[in-house]
């Protein structure tokens, strides 16, 4: 564990000390490097669950891929951001660099704790980053506002989660991943323990977010700088799906009954969210949109609590994580060119950028669940799992799957095809810096599909 995170926290002297000439370069390679070191974990050795290096940080099958994701993110959103960040005051850029790293950091710490008090400090912790991120270097005058909802709908669901944390230590004297497991089950059989329930969940649930609590993020996404959509896109919603599969485990016998409602709001928000993207107008809030419509069939995945359900929510996240992040970077790279995120204003690109064109349409294309791509294969355990628990739900996936087909075209169409007008002829040309980047999105995409069982979590 100490052999990313140290790197990790001397990428802050490195950031503060390093010429202004050389800060891009030294910390997108020292970023990279931090990445490659954290390819070793997926080779896993252990015959247990947890591969230990202390008694408070460790991984397992559920952790790594979503570490090693985080890993991956920071080089990609430092290239990202290169363009309309290195034009600001030197001392800037090198706090916004500051601020992904120390985003980085906190993430590693929430997804390799063991304690779950230790867990939630962390996914506390990530709110103070992003939030600068979006209130500082956001977009639009909207930015106050879109990081108000993002701070308070975050900080609403997960206050009564430290009350449910601090009760559960209370009653089973140890709040660590390690031992908790061995505890005696609890006897939960009052209306006070449903509430209990209820509190250890909402603060998942909104994070991911469940449909009815999801309105913070297309604010927050549209509002956000591009480091700041993909970090959101890409780990940040993750948090929620990996501590909701994490208390999982504690609340088997109240889940029964009271995962229902939950459930029958995400089923529902996939085909609510999906319906939403086919009548909007603007670029970023249709990805935003998007990954409401899939986190819905991930917290679907993981409230049925099968073998099957959970590595088909681990799958789909880390798919859904490196695309939705690859689409927020070539949505940037059109807003920094046309300075319009309304999609009818940039149409007909694919003239004037053929080889763009190609990483939108690839990008889509895994956006809906292309084969062999691991996003079907998360799609189908999930869908098959729910089939499986109830016929019923294969009308709302399927629906949902014939949603997400018809707006990935309309997005590919609006934004790529048809006649090129007059005021985008002048564009300035793609940088091979863009191309790398898309390029370092999707391979790993295209990796997984030789070897899933990376991804797949415990199920072996």
């Amino acid at each position: 564990m100490l052999k990313v995170l140290v790197p990790t926290i001397m990428l802050f002297p490195t950031i503060w000390l390093v010429p202004s000439k050389w800060l891009w370069t030294t910390t997108t390679t020292h970023s990279l490097s931090i990445a490659l070191i954290s390819l070793t974990w997926l080779k896993w050795t252990s015959e247990t669950g947890w591969a230990t290096s202390g008694s408070y940080l460790a991984t397992d099958p559920l952790s790594t891929p979503l570490l090693v994701l985080t890993c991956w993110l920071l080089p990609l959103m430092i290239l990202a951001s290169q363009n309309h960040i290195s034009p600001e005051p030197v001392s800037r850029q090198r706090l916004y660099i500051t601020l992904l790293a120390s985003l980085q950091t906190f993430l590693i710490m929430a997804f390799g704790a063991t304690e779950i008090i230790m867990f939630y400090i962390m996914f506390e912790a990530t709110l103070i980053p992003t939030l600068i991120i979006i209130t500082r270097w956001g977009n639009q005058t909207e930015r106050l506002s879109a990081g108000t909802y993002f701070l308070f709908y975050t900080l609403a669901g997960s206050l009564p989660l430290l009350v449910a944390l601090l009760l559960l230590q209370q009653s089973t004297g140890t709040l660590s991943m390690l031992v908790i497991q061995y505890a005696q089950p609890m006897l939960l059989d009052s209306w006070g323990h449903k509430i209990w329930w209820a509190g250890c969940l909402v603060a998942f649930l909104v994070k991911m977010p469940l449909y009815g609590v999801h309105l913070w993020l297309p604010k927050a996404h549209v509002e956000a700088p591009v480091a700041g959509s993909m970090v959101l896109a890409a780990v940040l919603l993750k948090l929620g799906g990996y501590g909701m599969i994490r208390m999982m485990a504690m609340l088997d016998p109240l889940s029964k009954e009271l995962v229902y409602p939950f459930i029958i709001l995400a089923l529902w928000g996939i085909v609510m969210t999906g319906s939403i993207c086919l009548r909007q107008t603007d670029l970023k809030s249709l990805i935003a949109y998007s990954s409401v419509s899939h986190m819905g069939l991930v917290a679907g995945g993981i409230l049925i609590q099968t073998p099957w359900g959970f590595s088909g929510a681990i799958i789909l996240m880390i798919a859904h994580g490196l695309v939705s992040s690859m689409l927020f970077c070539l949505a940037n790279t059109a807003y920094e060119r046309t300075h319009s995120r309304t999609m009818i204003l940039a149409r007909g690109l694919q003239m004037i950028f053929p080889l763009t064109a190609m990483w939108w349409f690839i990008a889509n294309l895994a956006n809906l669940a292309l084969p062999p791509l691991p996003n079907l294969m998360g799609e189908l355990m999930i869908i098959t799992t729910l089939f499986n628990w109830s016929p019923w739900t294969i009308a709302l996936t399927g629906l949902g799957t014939l949603i997400t087909a018809g707006y990935s075209l309309y997005l590919f169409l609006m934004s790529q095809r048809g006649p090129s007008p007059a005021h985008i002829m002048k564009l300035t040309p793609f940088h091979t810096r863009e191309h790398l980047l898309m390029a370092l999105h999707l391979i790993p995409v295209i990796l997984l599909v030789t070897k899933p069982e990376l991804v797949w979590g415990w199920c072996y």
